[in-house]
């Protein structure tokens, strides 16, 4: 898998995966804080990265993007992965995005989720991007109100948790309903 740059940020370089991409991809869904905020929080087994590599390429060929690696611009060193997504084939792209936990709390998250926005509305003129979060999740709730996304609803999954959705017209830059940034958590 060839790796082109997507998109840069002040201090992010973002690109295509590589193939070389794979272990990183298995260290950082593999880290017990990270992966309880995706899907039912089991770790990455090799068999779903190797799945996972090829359905982003799929998605590169048919729809231009989906996700990428998300490189330090200065020393190269890779900090995530994030981009946008159609989890079953659902109509609007949803943000994704899962960073190592050194790099937490250092404003990368925002950095990249508003470059992500601003790369999605110039080159694929999307309209409603979406993004779904653990109810728990208080710092990536606050990453995606700080890129202009406005909280809409709660939802009762199967297992029991909530999920809370996240929306922006990217187009307008107009967020959906808000509740107070008080009221999303600490």
């Amino acid at each position: 898998m060839e790796c082109a740059p997507i998109f840069c940020t002040k201090r992010l370089l973002v690109r295509t995966w590589r193939g070389g991409d794979q272990p990183k991809l298995l260290e950082l869904y593999g880290l017990a804080k990270v992966i309880k905020w995706v899907d039912d929080g089991s770790p990455l087994t090799e068999q779903e990265a190797v799945a996972w590599m090829a359905k982003t390429r799929s998605n590169y060929l048919s729809r231009g993007y989906g996700m990428f690696a998300i490189d330090d611009r200065k020393g190269g060193e890779l900090l995530g992965f994030g981009g946008l997504v159609h989890p079953n084939d659902q109509v609007e792209a949803e943000v994704k995005y899962a960073f190592f936990p050194n790099v937490w709390g250092s404003g990368v998250a925002t950095e990249f989720v508003s470059g992500l926005l601003s790369y999605a509305q110039e080159e694929y003129r999307l309209n409603r991007v979406i993004a779904t979060v653990a109810e728990e999740n208080f710092a990536s709730k606050r990453v995606l109100l700080k890129s202009g996304f406005g909280h809409c609803e709660t939802r009762a999954e199967l297992d029991g948790s909530l999920t809370d959705l996240f929306a922006i017209d990217i187009g307008t830059g107009v967020s959906h309903p808000i509740r107070p940034f008080a009221d999303i958590g600490r």
